[in-house]
């Protein structure tokens, strides 16, 4: 896992291992200081010799000017390396997230991954950084100064042995233990950021249910399971510094004590020496506190790097064949036999045993109430999903066969609660064609009737849509994804109740434009309003995943009764909703 994280540093590489020898360089500095100071005491200011404290201070002063640029240096490349391995990571995850099938994305809520995105790489760079710096600056610290005690007295130099032993048992004892409590943490922030995501794009229907209080009620749970979980992980960190500020206090009382004892009673030590050992005390028990600092840094990372990990390493379940097709022949359509269903262990298919003749150019209705798998039906043509048996033919061929980019870029489809993105309706059009002309814009918005209202704007075409298109009706909105889809001149439209929020005129004008502008594309239209699909060549009714008939208009009303009811209910009581006619779940 550590490995692959570090593939992404790339072109930072050089930055990487510059940051080490910087902080070696530092070191370098740090520990020829104290012996300086030992010579500068015994030899300059016990012995009264000014121009031996002149002399030993200059290489001190040259000593720190050299340990200050590798300190600076260090840090420069360890920043440039660890915002480049962030800037990599978001890159990669995000370029794989693209590649993904429905059925990878439900894999991951959208929090979930948003949170991978920004805290988890943020956390990884952060130890990243730390392990550059620290992590080779702190273990050089001790060798040298633990070499450099034991050369002045082994007796008093020991202790530091003992202390160190003491802090790695600590350290290692609250890494095993907050490792579980820092993978709960990140999954809490998942929640967190869910409710929060829920609460903004759905901030309309909460104000208009007045439920503002129980979504302040919602983040606040979700807030306080965060300061929980957190909580929990700190109780367990926060023993860490006051135990090594005990293990100092002691070793400098230790120091000072059996120093004395040998300056005075035995003579074997002197001044300047017990002033480096102090120094030296410093050093290493400073050096195991950024040991503490880098093992509570990369406990709350390797969680992330889990996480990080598991995306990028995600592989997408739809992918080319060996030999894929780069051309749809027409917009054909066949159903062999085909089984589908989004829990593998269900009990029964969403799908179950479709079977489904259309002709290119047809244009093809589908009824059925909610959860009779409407939407999943056509989501197959696209390979959105991929079918667990049977087969989906487009154009003759298996859409399997097809390269994927090929077949999506063939098949339009536009959803009922489409999105807009923030940009001009121009540049949001042309997300169907990139390179449209202005024409062909315009042409595109007149068969959707959408020119009828962009025109009035003051600006017309380069009017600028809010992200999501808020600024714009929901009729409107409908219409300006239609008008998308049309320029991707695709072989297959796909229209999954899309004009549900236009009036009843707008959507005849829209069904007569396709009928005499379109003629060769295949047309399915998922809809709810019978009138909708009434002059479809063929109409399927869908029901409970399967194909309960299929036929015009005039065959259904002679021989379906679910069709006959909601035409009924429709043109005679007026309900409007399919759901009388038969129940069931969500599509």
């Amino acid at each position: 896992m550590v490995k692959r994280l570090l593939q992404e540093t790339k072109e930072y590489t050089a930055a990487a291992l510059a940051t080490p020898v910087f902080m070696i360089l530092e070191v370098a500095m740090e520990m020829i200081i104290p012996l300086l100071v030992a010579d500068l005491v015994d030899k300059g200011v016990e012995a009264g010799n000014m121009s031996e404290i002149y002399r030993i201070g200059g290489y001190m002063l040259i000593c720190a000017v050299v340990g200050l640029f590798g300190g600076v240096m260090g840090a420069v490349y360890g920043s440039k390396a660890s915002a480049g391995l962030a800037k990599n990571l978001r890159k990669k995850m995000f370029e794989n997230i693209q590649t993904f099938s429905f059925e990878n994305i439900d894999k991951f809520s959208t929090a979930g991954l948003v949170t991978r995105l920004t805290t988890d790489v943020t956390n990884v760079q952060n130890a990243f950084i730390m392990v550059l710096r620290m992590g080779f600056r702190a273990p050089v610290t001790v060798i040298v100064a633990m070499v450099l005690s034991f050369r002045i007295n082994v007796h008093i130099a020991s202790n530091f042995f003992f202390a160190m032993v003491i802090i790695l048992a600590f350290m290692t004892f609250v890494l095993i233990k907050t490792r579980p409590l820092f993978e709960i943490l990140m999954k809490k922030y998942d929640d967190l950021n869910a409710s929060v995501q829920e609460n903004v794009t759905g901030i309309r229907v909460v104000k208009a249910y007045v439920r503002e209080a129980f979504e302040k009620t919602k983040f606040v749970k979700g807030s306080q399971g965060i300061y929980k979980a957190a909580t929990a992980a700190e109780k367990m960190i926060a023993f860490t510094m006051p135990m090594m500020s005990a293990v100092i206090y002691v070793c400098i009382i230790l120091i000072s004590w059996f120093g004395a004892h040998e300056i005075v009673i035995e003579g074997t030590l002197t001044t300047g020496e017990l002033v480096s050992l102090f120094s030296y005390c410093m050093n290493i028990l400073m050096s195991l506190m950024f040991f503490a600092m880098i093992f509570i840094m990369v406990t709350m990372s390797v969680a992330s790097m889990k996480r990080i990990y598991e995306v990028l390493e995600e592989k997408t379940t739809i992918t080319n064949g060996e030999n894929p097709i780069y051309e749809v022949p027409d917009g054909s359509i066949q159903f062999k036999d085909v089984v589908f269903g989004y829990n593998k262990t269900a009990e029964r298919p969403v799908l179950d045993h479709i079977n489904l003749q259309i002709n290119s150019g047809e244009t093809i209705g589908v009824l059925g109430g909610t959860g009779s798998a409407k939407t999943t039906l056509v989501s197959m043509i696209s390979r959105l999903y991929d079918v667990d048996e049977g087969e989906v033919l487009v154009g003759g061929n298996n859409v399997k066969d097809y390269d994927v980019e090929t077949i999506r870029n063939q098949v339009a489809v536009v959803l009922q609660n489409n999105v807009l993105f923030s940009g001009t309706i121009a540049e949001n059009l042309r997300w169907g064609d990139k390179d449209a002309t202005d024409e062909e814009v315009k042409r595109a918005a007149k068969l959707a009737c959408a020119d009828e209202f962009i025109e009035k704007f003051p600006d017309g075409y380069n009017t600028h849509i809010e992200q999501g298109g808020t600024n714009v009706s929901g009729g409107q909105r409908q219409r300006l994804c239609i008008a998308r889809a049309l320029l991707k001149k695709p072989k297959i439209l796909i229209l999954d109740d899309s004009t549900s929020a236009v009036d009843t005129a707008t959507d005849a004008s829209i069904r007569r434009a396709f009928r005499e502008e379109i003629p060769g594309t295949t047309k399915l239209i998922i809809a709810q309003r019978i009138s909708s699909v009434m002059d479809a060549d063929r109409i399927i009714v869908m029901d409970d995943g399967k194909v309960n008939d299929f036929g015009t208009h005039e065959e259904l009303m002679a021989r379906n009764e679910i069709y006959k009811e909601i035409y009924e209910q429709q043109t005679g009581a007026g309900s409007g909703d399919f759901d009388k006619a038969q129940e069931g779940g969500e599509d």
